[in-house]
């Protein structure tokens, strides 16, 4: 029996949701995230809820905390009036005893106890243009890894897995769910994430270009990795790519992940192994949104003046430091 905690379990489904922000440039995500679990000693299962649009967190809610209240998690959240989050702390906590009814069976029906720490985990969201059209919509919950439903691209169908989760999955299509979900994606989501993209469009809709440069690194046995760097961009939508003599090199390729450099812009890197010596062969082709057009780029070997003003510096410090010694000795 599995005794992961909650935070473990929850990481993978979050960084797949929030991955799906890396497809499709000029577009952008409302993600909402639930997590209902029990824990050992405990006679109420913890709620969190949080509200990401695109990779920024903008709200939350935590059963826990002292006010067990939807909080704004992002600067221009504050604008809300006291009734708005309200009616979302109202919203939230409905959706949790739906979700509480729906663990307690998935538990009774695996004969799980609360110090299997059983977890009920839900994903949704909606992916629009930036001139607000819908793209398309998303809806998951996972049981502990046990049993899942999916509703497809389709928004009209479901996929499930597991006992329990194939017995939903005939309920759901018997009472037409899917069809309630593709109206909230198509209609509320889509209107939620208009309105926080308007308060938020300082720092949302901003285009940050990347900045970018080759490194070279000499490896054992006389090869060289080329790493094209591309550092303080927003938002997170990046392409990288090697080309040799034109020609892609996707397969031989190292793709670093797209990370959060940790004060809102992200960082991205590629990486290419070449035969010493034939280093501008190779060029970095970068695209990104901040870019009046993409970017080519090539590793740049030091130039030789450069050497030459770094050896006559380091000559004339060893000249200098030569003479006070001397003087030194002499007095």
């Amino acid at each position: 029996m599995r005794t992961s905690r909650p935070c473990a379990l929850l990481l993978p489904l979050l960084l797949v949701a929030l991955a799906l922000t890396q497809n499709g440039a000029g577009s952008h995500w409302l993600q909402l995230f639930d997590t209902l679990v029990y824990a050992p000693n405990t006679w109420e299962p913890r709620f969190v809820h949080v509200c990401y649009v695109d990779t920024t967190q903008v709200m939350g809610f935590d059963s826990n905390s002292a006010t067990a209240k939807m909080q704004p998690r992002a600067p221009w959240m504050e604008q809300e009036p006291p009734e708005y989050w309200e009616a979302e702390t109202q919203d939230v906590l409905y959706s949790s005893q739906d979700d509480r009814k729906l663990l307690e069976v998935l538990m009774n029906y695996y004969k799980h106890k609360k110090n299997d720490y059983p977890t009920l985990q839900k994903v949704l969201g909606c992916n629009v243009e930036n001139n607000g059209s819908f793209l398309r919509g998303h809806y998951r919950f996972t049981y502990y890894g046990h049993d899942y439903i999916t509703l497809n691209e389709d928004l009209s169908s479901w996929t499930a897995e597991g006992k329990v989760g194939q017995i939903i999955r005939l309920s759901w299509e018997t009472d037409r769910t899917a069809e309630s979900w593709r109206t909230y994606l198509q209609g509320k989501c889509v209107e939620t994430l208009r309105r926080h993209l308007d308060l938020g469009k300082e720092t949302l809709l901003r285009s940050d270009p990347p900045q970018m440069y080759v490194a070279h690194q000499v490896r054992p046995g006389g090869n060289v990795t080329l790493r094209c760097l591309a550092l303080n961009f927003y938002p997170a939508e990046i392409t990288l790519s090697w080309r040799k003599d034109g020609n892609n090199q996707t397969q031989d390729m190292e793709l670093g992940d797209t990370r959060p450099a940790g004060d809102g812009t992200f960082q991205k890197w590629a990486a290419v192994v070449v035969p010493s010596g034939e280093e501008q062969r190779y060029t970095c082709h970068v695209n990104h949104e901040g870019l009046p057009e993409p970017r080519i780029l090539r590793w740049e070997p030091p130039q030789p003046t450069t050497l030459l003003i770094l050896i006559g510096l380091l000559l004339g410090a060893l000249v200098i430091g030569t003479a006070a010694i001397f003087l030194i000795w002499k007095q």
